[in-house]
């Protein structure tokens, strides 16, 4: 499983990378754009062809979830903290029927705990990052965690049986794709390398 997530800030020909990176069968694709308020949102999917629409997961703004017809939503470490100890109130006015509920991780043992049912659990940092400067990885070991848990930090295609041997179902990679001049190149021996783990 390959998460791609947004480039904090906008990169030049994003919306044109990520069509082809759906074209290529991104399945994943972690809409996550702190700067933007909600119309920059709404402008931005509305850029995305309508056909990959329900590849989205969006961070910020979930109501969003109501008007395009997006895979699911996803929970930042603090909002989930807030929000998730009362989740029949948080859903209450968001059509999540079919969709996908996930959350971030810093430590193992939280997620451990963790009596929410997410879909998927993103765990970071396992290796040092790549879009973020001080981000220290501390290869976190999985294997004991019987939850679906998405390795991210540091993500780069020659280090991904790494990741599969720590116990990850999959990774999350945002500078391994965006900082790299051939982003599609790195996403298809990424894609290659799971289908070859099936």
């Amino acid at each position: 499983m390959i998460i791609v997530i947004a480039p904090e800030n906008d990169v030049p020909n994003e919306i044109e990378i990520l069509n082809l990176l759906f074209q290529e069968g991104l399945q994943y694709y972690h809409f996550r754009k702190p700067h933007k308020n909600y119309e920059e949102h709404v402008a931005y999917l509305k850029q995305i062809d309508k056909q990959y629409h329900n590849r989205i997961v969006v961070h910020y703004f979930h109501e969003l979830i109501n008007q395009f017809n997006l895979k699911g939503i996803h929970f930042q470490e603090q909002k989930r903290i807030d929000h998730i100890d009362n989740p029949g109130q948080y859903f209450k006015g968001l059509s999540m029927f079919g969709k996908t509920i996930s959350s971030s991780f810093h430590e193992p043992k939280d997620l451990e705990n963790c009596y929410f049912e997410f879909d998927y659990h993103l765990l970071s940092p396992v290796f040092s990052s790549i879009s973020k400067v001080g981000y220290k990885g501390r290869g976190f070991d999985v294997n004991h965690i019987d939850k679906t848990v998405i390795g991210m930090g540091g993500v780069t295609t020659e280090n991904l049986s790494e990741f599969d041997k720590l116990g990850f179902k999959g990774v999350g990679v945002l500078g391994g794709i965006w900082n790299n001049n051939e982003p599609i190149e790195v996403f298809k021996k990424m894609k290659n390398h799971f289908k070859n783990l099936l």
